[in-house]
Formats: C-alpha cells, sequence, structure tokens
C-alpha cells in the first residue's frame, strides 16, 4: 500500500512504513475524564477511528491504545465539589465517554489504559530520567524535566526553545523550579490531594509524563502513529516527545498527526467556554447518531470543521441515499443478463476511493466517489440492466467500503412492531386490490412511524427514516 501521512514533526507527507512489517502501532491522546467529552473531541477520536478502519481495510494488524486520563487537577477539584473520591468521578464520565462512543461506532481500542493504574510505569520512566539529568527534584517532593538538558525541545512545535512557556495545564508557581520552562514530572504531595506511595515518594504525575509510560508500556518505546488535536503539539506532545526520547535514547513515534479544531458559532468549541454540544445531549434531541458521525468525519481531518444544524441535515440527507440504494439492492429481482459495465464501474469506485484515503486521508473526494457510484447504481437499477446477482455484489462492496467509513445502516434487524407489520401487509394488500386511497392512507400512516414506504417493479419495500435534526 502506498498511504501517505502529513508528520506534523517533520511538515512532510511521507509515505506509512510500519517499524514491524505488516502491524502498525497507534496512540490516541483520549479524554479526561472529568465531564462528558463534547463532540470536538469526538472529532479527534474519530478521526483516529477513520485512519485504524482504513488500515485494517487495506490488511494491516493495527493495535491501537488510547489512553483515559482518570487523575488531573480538574478531576481533583471536581471530585471534591462533589464530595466522591476521583475513582467515582472518573468511572462516571469513563462510561459516558464509552457509550458516547458507541453510539457513533468508534472502533473500540484495542487498549484502553488508566494512568492511576500505570503508577510503577510512570515512576521507572521518572526514575530514568533523574538517572539521566535530565530531571532534577525540588524542595516540595516534585520532579520537574530540566529543559536546558534536551536542546531538540520546542521542534514538534517550531519553539524557540528559550522561549517562555504559555498555555501550561497546571498553575507551575505553585511548585518551585531551576528554569520557569520546565514541567511537571511528578508533583509532590499536598493536602487534599490523592498520591500514591512510590520510589520516588509521596505525590502524584504530572500529565505529559502518564503518556510516555503509557504508550511505551503497550507499544514499545518507538512506534508508528501518535494522534491527538492540534491543541495538544504544545505543550503536551512536545513534552512528551522530549521526555520519552531522553529517557531511551531513542525515536519516539515515527509520524505525528494532529486533528484541527471543530467550530461552532465561529469559534473554536472548548470547555472552558462553553461552547460546546455534548454527543448524549444531541441524541437526546432525536439527532441520529449516524448523521452526526459523517458530519464528524467527513471534513479532512486538518481542515477546521464549522458545525451548524444546516450540516446534519446534508448528511442525513446523504445517508438517506445510501439507504434508499441498499433497500432497492436488497429488493431488486432480475432474471436477465448480468451488467457487462459493472466490474468496471466497482474497480473504478475502489480505486478512486483508496486513491483519496491513500493521501493523507483525503476523506472528501472518497465520499464523492461513493456518491458517484450509488447515483450510478441507481441509474441501471432504473434501466434494470444489473441481474439479482449483480444487486448482490453491490451490496457487498458497498458493505466493503463502510468497513471504513461506519456509516451505513444498522445490521438487519427490522425491529419492527407487529402493528406496523401489520399495516405493511395492509398496505401490500391494499395495492394488489388497487385501492389507491387506502394504499396512500396506510403509507402516510407509516411515515408518522418513520417507515418510509416506496412501490418498485420488485414490489413494496420499505426503510426506516433517517432523522437528521430534532
Amino acid at each position: 500500500m502506498t498511504l501517505r501521512l502529513l508528520d506534523t514533526l517533520s511538515g512532510q507527507q511521507r509515505e506509512l512504513v510500519p517499524l514491524e512489517t505488516g502491524h502498525v502501532r497507534i496512540y490516541s491522546c483520549g479524554p479526561t475524564v472529568y465531564g462528558p467529552a463534547h463532540i470536538g473531541n469526538f472529532r479527534s477520536f474519530l478521526f483516529a477511528d477513520l485512519l485504524v478502519r482504513y488500515l485494517r481495510y487495506r490488511g494491516l494488524r493495527v493495535t491501537w491504545v488510547m489512553n483515559i486520563t482518570d487523575i488531573d487537577d480538574k478531576i481533583i477539584r471536581g471530585a471534591a465539589a462533589q464530595e466522591i473520591t476521583i475513582g467515582e468521578m472518573a468511572k462516571h464520565w469513563t462510561d459516558r465517554f464509552l457509550a458516547d462512543a458507541a453510539a457513533l461506532r468508534m472502533t473500540p481500542p484495542d487498549v484502553l489504559p488508566r494512568a492511576t493504574e500505570h503508577i510503577p510505569e510512570i515512576t521507572t520512566l521518572i526514575a530514568s530520567l533523574l538517572e539521566r539529568d535530565h530531571a532534577y527534584r525540588t524542595e516540595d517532593g516534585s520532579i520537574f524535566f530540566r529543559i536546558a538538558s534536551w536542546p531538540a525541545y520546542g521542534r514538534l512545535a517550531r519553539l524557540d526553545p528559550e522561549q517562555l512557556r504559555v498555555g501550561e495545564r497546571v498553575e507551575a508557581d505553585e511548585y518551585g523550579k531551576d528554569d520557569v520552562r520546565d514541567f511537571a514530572l511528578w508533583k509532590g504531595p499536598k493536602l487534599g490531594e490523592p498520591t500514591f506511595s512510590t520510589l520516588l515518594g509521596e505525590g502524584r504525575p504530572g500529565w505529559h509524563i502518564e503518556c510516555s509510560a503509557m504508550s511505551m508500556k503497550h507499544l514499545g518505546p518507538s512506534f508508528d502513529i501518535h494522534t491527538g488535536a492540534v491543541d495538544l503539539i504544545f505543550p503536551h506532545h512536545e513534552d512528551e516527545l522530549a521526555q520519552s526520547e531522553a529517557a531511551t535514547g531513542l525515536p519516539f513515534v515515527q509520524t505525528w498527526l494532529h486533528c484541527a479544531h471543530l467550530q461552532m458559532a465561529g469559534s473554536k468549541m472548548a470547555k472552558s467556554t462553553g461552547n460546546i454540544e455534548r454527543v448524549g445531549d444531541l441524541l437526546g434531541r432525536g439527532i441520529s447518531a449516524r448523521a452526526l458521525r459523517y458530519v464528524l468525519i467527513a471534513v479532512h481531518y486538518r481542515a477546521p470543521l464549522n458545525y451548524v444544524d444546516a450540516s446534519l441535515v446534508a448528511a442525513g440527507s446523504a445517508l438517506e441515499r445510501l439507504d434508499a440504494l441498499l433497500a432497492a439492492l436488497a429488493a431488486y429481482r432480475e432474471d436477465g443478463p448480468d451488467d457487462s459495465g459493472l466490474a468496471d464501474l466497482i474497480a473504478g469506485t475502489r480505486a478512486g476511493f483508496e486513491r483519496a484515503l491513500d493521501d493523507d486521508l483525503k476523506i472528501a473526494p472518497a465520499l464523492a466517489v461513493l456518491f458517484d457510484c450509488v447515483r450510478e447504481v441507481n441509474r441501471r437499477i432504473d434501466a434494470r440492466t444489473l441481474s439479482t446477482a449483480d444487486a448482490e455484489i453491490v451490496t457487498s462492496f458497498l458493505h466493503n467500503l463502510d468497513r471504513v467509513l461506519g456509516i451505513g445502516p444498522d445490521p438487519v434487524d427490522d425491529g419492527l412492531t407487529p402493528d406496523m407489520e401489520a399495516l405493511l401487509e395492509a398496505r401490500a394488500a391494499a395495492r394488489t386490490g388497487r385501492n389507491w386511497s387506502e394504499s396512500d392512507r396506510l403509507r402516510d400512516e407509516l411515515a408518522q412511524h418513520g417507515i418510509v414506504v416506496e412501490d418498485t417493479r420488485d414490489g413494496q419495500r420499505w426503510r426506516r427514516l433517517e432523522e437528521h435534526h430534532g
């Protein structure tokens, strides 16, 4: 395969050549579980999901690790405010994240490591940095990474290493340190905060070291791809890169991929500003999870995505076109000869789809190729040039492409109530008896229950209406 990805570190698009032949190892920065993830977070998670799905579609073995940050200043503050443990708070929001991810059809990562379950790995990594003189202790029991010991610091974010740090996640001034640029690896014990008893003494890990320790534990000291949102480039990923390579002396990540922000009302979606939409809230308002997934993956991961209601409407329309075609193919019966041009149509669609995604996961042209195929197959159904066997071939082909996209209709389990089944049977009988007014009345009644009925040369067929806005 010739998948090429734009690496943030080098600024160049490079061919993906796995460190281990046939096996791609990926680490994605997952949620910090102090509240529900918003759809801006899920844009980043679903871009990684698209990558994982495409690599597997291409026949590669993938090990995908996504961490759960379950100890953090915000979690500690939130748990204290609610008078619960950080474990209780983290479990509640982790469960919510997993439910939202399942609703959006995110492939379950192979490993979902929690920071609190990797304290031995974290402390061992910090100890190696102390031993190599890349880290130092302060009087309060904290340990900091010594930026001055790592001249390459700043290359991921393209910063002058002499530049002061900005936007740090912790209150840096609370901890005495040698250089304002240095970042915390370990935080000494403080009254009212949870601590761990370790070889380093009492305390808790800093945010950045958690990801280095968890990724290396599950993927090794060097791995293929690291993904995250663009706002993680600095300081989080810059710090990960520095401390990991300083500890091991090995290249940390082959390819860094960063997803642009999702915007709403013209500004970045962020919890800090309240400019957010949460998955559960949207689904609770009747928005289709499939349409939401479509919106979140349909724009290239490095391009800003502006979330507006109109995009959900467009996504719903696209899904209805796909559903209608699959329903038509399922009902299609034609004993004539096979369509002589079908093989070329499928081969051309497959080639165009893969060519787009091989080019740094360009999703828009891949979707365009898919819906060109949908339009052409509909034309051939209308012209009756397909055979029954052809219809089955096209169905299988579309399902195969959907292994990458995850936007197709749910597996067949009609879930019809006996009342709905009776209405469909009554309508079919009315059509047979040429009772058009009764047929139309029953069609309208079924539509009120979200069931669209269409009459074709192959008989009556039905499908559920894909709701796209509440």
